[in-house]
């Protein structure tokens, strides 16, 4: 599922909605309740996507970060 592509179309048609609104100069838009739920829902999707992301990459850099070994040798100096 962390592949499937997101419909993204509910948020770009709102975006082109606001534009229009603003190059029209209108003081506000309306949205009716199946286009909100639809902007609700991907955005719901987008986010929780990203959250999904971001603990796997914290996991990865700690993973790294554990396997990270600095050996030191002391051997009181007589190898110079």
């Amino acid at each position: 599922m962390q592949n499937e592509r997101i419909n993204t179309i509910p948020i770009e048609n709102f975006i082109k909605q606001v534009k229009s609104a603003d190059a029209n100069r209108e003081k506000e838009i309306r949205i009716d309740i199946q286009q909100a739920k639809n902007i609700t829902f991907t955005l719901g999707l987008i986010l929780a996507r990203l959250n999904g992301r971001l603990e796997d990459l914290l996991a990865q850099k700690q993973e790294a970060a554990d396997e990270q070994t600095i050996k030191i040798t002391m051997d009181g100096g007589s190898g110079w």
